[in-house]
């Protein structure tokens, strides 16, 4: 990829950390471990975290349809008003929409990210979460594992572990039909 303008004439270093492939076999292996950890898929639901999360969800819900020939059910969840980190930015957020059309309660639920960091995203879709019903557990799903964490929270499943410095930014790239084609380290 060529390096992007940060808008100060400096231009970033972007390196692929994984390639199309490379994604889905992490998203293949975190099929085959969420199936294995929960014993099937048996009351296993899928929530992605939008935007990224939704479509890692819907890749790895796909996944578990031809591994055990089982739909998983899959919901979106959108965070910003459960936010706790927007305080200094503009009054009236975007706001995307939550649709979750199953019922929590009981339910092994499986967050699904595309990028874990700070782990404020999480807190705020596990509280999002807790106004849609009351699961049976919430595992963590995610794609990369950066590092940095300001809250007690781990992932489940790591599709890769990346460290980074504060300075770098980790990307996941989407094509035009929502399918993961890459992930880049931004220097």
């Amino acid at each position: 990829m060529c390096p992007e303008n940060k808008g100060d004439d400096m231009a970033a270093e972007q390196t692929v950390i994984l390639d199309s492939a490379g994604v889905k076999r992490a998203l293949t292996r975190i099929a085959h471990e969420i199936m294995e950890r929960n014993k099937g898929v048996a009351d296993v639901v899928l929530i992605g975290i939008r935007s990224g999360g939704v479509y890692l969800a819907d890749g790895i819900a796909q996944l578990i349809d031809v591994i055990e020939g089982s739909a998983v059910p899959v919901g979106a969840v959108d965070i910003t008003l459960y936010r706790d980190d927007l305080s200094g930015q503009l009054p009236h957020q975007s706001v995307g929409q939550t649709d979750i059309p199953f019922s929590l309660e009981g339910k092994k639920v499986v967050l699904v990210d595309d990028v874990l960091f700070t782990g404020r995203t999480i807190r705020a879709a596990m509280d999002a979460l807790m106004d849609h019903g009351r699961p049976q557990c919430i595992q963590l799903a995610v794609l990369i594992d950066r590092g940095h964490r300001e809250l007690p929270i781990r992932a489940d499943y790591v599709g890769r572990n990346v460290p980074t410095s504060l300075k770098e930014n980790v990307q996941v790239l989407f094509d035009n039909n929502n399918q993961p084609i890459e992930v880049v380290l931004e220097k």
